[in-house]
């Protein structure tokens, strides 16, 4: 708390992580007795192993977090049973905020729907980040592989205690949806595969969220980058539409039929009369990126000071030589040793 006073807050900022192993051997043969049950495959959208993989992408986003946002209070990472174990570090670099991680388990979150576990799915576990006990009213949410590289103010966030909302307008994806239609036909018709399923567009599924909130015609389109939240906003849209909660919570695997969290959140400020909407401050790093790309990404990314957090997605995919070098520029931009 006396963080945010020092930053002229009045109130105190949390930040929540979702995050699994998934090389953990016992989450593995949970996840696939569960996609057995269900007669799914690990080649469905929902499934696939790169959406469980880890290559300590959680100690970045962490560790970004403390360097550029000193002002959040405590960190919740949301997980299965596990722990990323940064304690160590965590003393060695900021021996003054050591007891500001707070390990999550799913268990507190589906407190009254325990049936729904064990989940393996973001988009149901991020339903419910709201009902972490303890938790600030106002939030902002990462996911594990999005990190800081610049200086955060708490307005950067939240101004007057409201969540500032970083994208864009957009139209209705209908030419994705007229795509996933097409290649759902000739999967199914033409080349006789009745288990096809067409990738789960973000696009399609945050215009579907937005019309959750009354957006039809267009939809406020957001990145991958921290989302700052208000819980109350979430409580009280749930405690009106339960129904439609239980629904997305259901999910062990991604459906493409889900709403969003973040979305939801954003179109219901929006309607609620928020006008603090902000242009996007983020980078791509994406793993179809050749090396040269990636190499100017992270250049821009210096040379820019407007660019505040980087999205490094799939990292598993690249090679071991380019992991390398993105986590090298990370430790160069986190500047931990000059801490010790």
């Amino acid at each position: 708390m006396s963080e945010n006073i020092h930053s002229g807050m009045s109130y105190p900022i949390d930040a929540v992580i979702l995050w699994v192993d998934g090389n953990d051997p016992v989450l593995a043969e949970k996840r696939n007795l569960y996609l057995k049950k269900e007669n799914k495959s690990a080649s469905d959208p929902g499934a696939l192993p790169l959406r469980f993989a880890s290559s300590n992408e959680i100690r970045y986003c962490v560790f970004s977090i403390l360097t550029f946002a000193p002002f959040v209070r405590n960190i919740f990472i949301v997980t299965d049973g596990q722990d990323p174990d940064l304690y160590g570090e965590l003393k060695t670099f900021f021996p003054e905020r050591e007891g500001i991680l707070k390990i999550v388990d799913h268990k507190e979150i589906y407190r009254g729907y325990e049936q729904y576990l064990p989940s393996f799915n973001s988009s149901s576990i991020q339903s419910l980040i709201w009902r972490i006990e303890g938790l600030s009213e106002n939030f902002i949410y990462f996911n594990d592989d999005v990190f800081l590289i610049r200086r955060v103010e708490p307005q950067d966030w939240f101004i007057d205690g409201r969540p500032v909302l970083r994208g864009k307008w957009l139209i209705p994806p209908f030419h994705k949806i007229l795509g996933n239609y097409l290649k759902a036909f000739v999967n199914t018709k033409l080349r006789h595969n009745p288990d096809f399923k067409p990738k789960i567009s973000f696009y399609i599924r945050q215009w579907q969220t937005a019309s959750l909130a009354g957006y039809r015609s267009r939809y406020f389109f957001h990145c991958h980058t921290p989302h700052p939240l208000n819980r109350s906003t979430l409580e009280k849209y749930f405690s009106e539409n339960r129904e439609l909660l239980e629904k997305n919570i259901a999910y062990r695997f991604r459906n493409h039929t889900q709403f969003i969290i973040t979305s939801l959140a954003n179109h219901l400020e929006i309607r609620d009369g928020n006008r603090q909407l902000s242009k996007l401050n983020l980078e791509y790093l994406h793993p179809y990126y050749s090396e040269k790309r990636l190499h100017k990404k992270m250049a821009h990314c210096d040379r820019e000071y407007g660019i505040k957090s980087v999205c490094v997605q799939s990292i598993e995919m690249l090679s071991r030589p380019l992991q390398e070098k993105i986590f090298t520029w990370m430790d160069s931009v986190l500047n931990l040793q000059a801490r010790t």
